[in-house]
């Protein structure tokens, strides 16, 4: 899978790139990351890639000429072949259903917005999806980038094994259960023992029931939509009376 990242800071991605599961992923060529800065595309002698906005306010807004330019050297795009993503706070929240669904993809186009952010009329000609990693404001979108790059990665295949997806957080709907490794005791906190019995259907209950109570406590609304599910499938295996 090729992530190609539109940034006026490519420096940015340098430590990134050379660390843990995408190092790997790169050196196996499962992913590639194809860093292009917008200001090689800009055509005046001081590379200039910003504005004042129409209209006036404060702030500086991301010229549509470099930024044109620049998704135009990716292939694909010009024949709308190639997903591009804008990363920005107004987007739809990013979740792991939606990283599920960019895993699938064989290229993505991000624009790592800057200042006020792009000119509209690249987002109406070239992006498909506008994206938001959570309800706050960054300086700039490549951190936004990096958390979607982390989380497509993980899901491609080969990238990590397949059981350790499993489990994980949000993959079954629900928070991952508490996780416990050796000493058996620490500071006088001990491994609950459950885990220690080799009883593995009581196990799978007891992380079933730490799933739902961790996902109550800080994620009701999750707890709420599992529910639901749960029900909906129920009604589903009810046979008609």
């Amino acid at each position: 899978m090729i992530f190609h990242i539109l940034t006026l800071f490519p420096e940015i991605f340098d430590g990134y790139r050379g660390s843990s599961i995408l190092a790997r992923a790169l050196e196996r060529s499962q992913v590639k990351l194809d860093l292009i800065n917008i200001r090689d595309f800009a055509r005046d002698r001081h590379k200039n890639c910003d504005d004042a906005t129409y209209g006036g306010g404060p702030g500086m807004v991301l010229k549509p000429e470099p930024l044109a330019a620049a998704l135009e050297s990716v292939p694909g795009v010009k024949r709308k072949r190639t997903r591009v993503v804008y990363l920005t706070p107004s987007g739809r929240l990013w979740s792991q259903k939606a990283a599920e669904e960019f895993a699938g993809q064989k290229r993505l186009a991000l624009i790592c917005g800057r200042y006020e952010g792009i000119d509209q009329r690249i987002i109406d000609l070239f992006v498909t999806d506008e994206i938001s990693v959570g309800n706050y404001i960054l300086s700039g979108g490549e951190v936004a980038a990096m958390v979607l790059i982390d989380t497509v990665v993980r899901l491609i295949d080969g990238v990590i094994a397949a059981d350790s997806l499993a489990d994980e957080s949000f993959s079954a709907g629900l928070l991952e259960y508490p996780q416990y490794t050796r000493p058996a005791e620490f500071r006088g906190h001990r491994v609950p023992e459950v885990l220690l019995s080799g009883n593995h259907a009581d196990i799978e209950r007891w992380r079933r029931e730490k799933s739902l109570e961790k996902t109550r406590r800080f994620r009701p609304e999750l707890a709420r939509d599992e529910a639901l599910e749960m029900d909906r499938d129920n009604k589903g295996k009810r046979r008609p009376g």
